[in-house]
C-alpha cells in the first residue's frame, strides 16, 4: 500500500509504503529511504516518528539509508589518485558525518517498484554533492521474506572513482521498554577500532578479548563495575573485506528472551551505537518518549575513515564496479 505521508519544504511529496509478509510489517519512506517502523507480530522494534516534522526537526539518522559514505571521515578529508577533496564537516564543523547535512539520509529517493513485501527505492548523487567526486546511482531494495527477516539490498554505480559506503540506520529495541540496557547482545567480532575523543579511529585494531567490548558469548549492554566511562559508539571488525554471501554478525535478545533478532550481511564491519545521549523532545511511535539509551544501532559497513587509513577496508568504488551491500535482519 502507498500512502502520501507529507510534503517536504521544497513541495516534494514524501511517500510512505506499508508491506506485509508472515509476522512482519514494514513502513518505508521515500525520504531517506527510512523504515519509519517495523512490527514483529505487531509490536514495533524500532524507533521512529508518527509525522514528517519530527524527521526533519529531530531525527538522529532514525530508520535511514546513511550515505554516500557511513560514518566518519575525520576533517572530512581524504585523497584519491593525488586528488585532494574537502567534505562537508557536518559533525560539530570538524568531521564528516554520515554523507554531510544533504546526505542520503535526507533526500527524498525516487520510489521505482513495490509490491505487497518488497520496494525499490533509487538516489541519484551529482557530482560535487557535499565535495564528493563522481556520479553516483544508488538503489535499495527492503524485501519482507518467508522466513522472517527483513532483507536490504544496496547497489550504486559511479561515473569517477569515489568512496560508497551505505549503511541501514535503524535503532532497534525488542522488548518495547524505556531502553535497551538489559537487552543481551552477541557480535562474532575478535577484535573492534578504537576511537578518539571525537569518535574518529585511532588506526588501532585492538583484540575485543579482556575488554569491556567484548561481545563474543553474548552480554547485557548494562554497563557492569568498573565500567562507567565505556561508550559503546565503535566499529567491531568482521573481516578484512567484504563478504560474497552474508554471513552471522550479531544476535540481540529482549530482557525476556522472548524475541531475538539476528543480523547476518556481506559488510566487514558492524558498528555498534547504543544512543546514551538520546533525548528526543517530541513524541515517538505510539506516543513513546525516546531518551538515553532508547534503542541501539547495529550498522553494516565499511569500516570508518577506511579513505584515509590503509589498513582499514576497501571503501573506493570505481566506474567499472558495482557496489554491493547485502543485510539481513532475522527475528525469531
Amino acid at each position: 500500500m502507498i500512502s502520501e505521508f507529507g510534503t517536504l519544504p521544497d513541495g516534494s511529496p514524501v511517500r510512505e509504503v506499508t508491506l506485509k509478509k508472515g509476522q512482519l510489517e514494514a513502513s518505508v519512506l521515500t525520504f531517506g529511504a527510512i523504515i519509519r517502523d517495523l512490527k514483529v507480530d505487531g509490536q514495533s522494534v524500532v524507533l521512529g516518528f508518527e509525522d514528517l516534522q519530527s524527521y526533519l526537526d529531530h531525527s538522529p539518522y532514525f530508520g535511514a539509508i546513511a550515505g554516500r559514505c557511513a560514518n566518519r571521515i575525520a576533517e572530512g578529508r581524504m585523497s584519491i589518485d593525488g586528488v585532494a577533496y574537502q567534505l562537508d564537516r557536518n559533525d560539530d564543523e570538524r568531521h564528516h558525518l554520515h554523507g554531510g547535512a544533504g546526505g542520503f539520509s535526507n533526500r527524498n529517493w525516487q520510489l521505482e517498484q513495490s509490491d505487497k513485501a518488497s520496494v525499490l527505492l533509487k538516489l541519484v548523487s551529482e557530482d560535487g554533492e557535499m565535495g564528493y567526486p563522481g556520479r553516483v546511482e544508488a538503489l535499495v531494495r527492503y524485501t519482507l521474506t518467508g522466513a522472517g527477516a527483513l532483507r536490504v539490498k544496496i547497489t550504486a554505480t559511479t561515473d569517477k572513482t569515489t568512496p560508497v559506503n551505505l549503511t541501514q540506520h535503524s535503532y532497534f529495541n525488542l522488548g518495547g521498554g524505556p531502553d535497551i540496557l538489559d537487552h543481551t547482545l552477541e557480535i562474532a567480532a575478535e577484535s573492534y577500532l578504537p576511537a578518539d575523543d571525537t569518535l574518529i579511529p585511532t588506526g588501532e585494531i585492538r583484540r575485543v578479548e579482556w575488554t569491556p567490548y567484548d561481545f563474543r558469548d553474548g552480554r547485557r549492554l548494562k554497563r557492569r563495575s568498573g565500567e562507567d566511562g565505556v561508550v559503546f559508539d565503535n566499529t567491531f571488525c568482521l573481516s578484512a573485506e567484504p563478504r560474497q554471501n552474508v554471513e552471522f554478525a550479531a544476535a540481540l535478545e529482549d530482557p525476556h528472551g522472548d524475541r531475538r533478532m539476528e543480523v547476518w550481511t556481506t559488510e566487514p564491519g558492524v558498528h555498534l551505537f547504543d544512543a546514551p545521549w538520546l533525548d528526543i523532545p517530541v513524541p515517538g511511535l505510539g506516543g513513546k518518549s525516546y531518551g538515553p539509551y532508547a534503542g541501539l544501532c547495529l550498522e553494516t559497513q565499511r569500516w570508518p575513515d577506511s579513505i584515509n587509513r590503509e589498513n582499514f577496508t576497501p571503501v573506493l568504488l570505481h566506474p567499472s564496479e558495482t557496489y554491493t551491500h547485502v543485510t539481513e535482519f532475522r527475528f525469531s
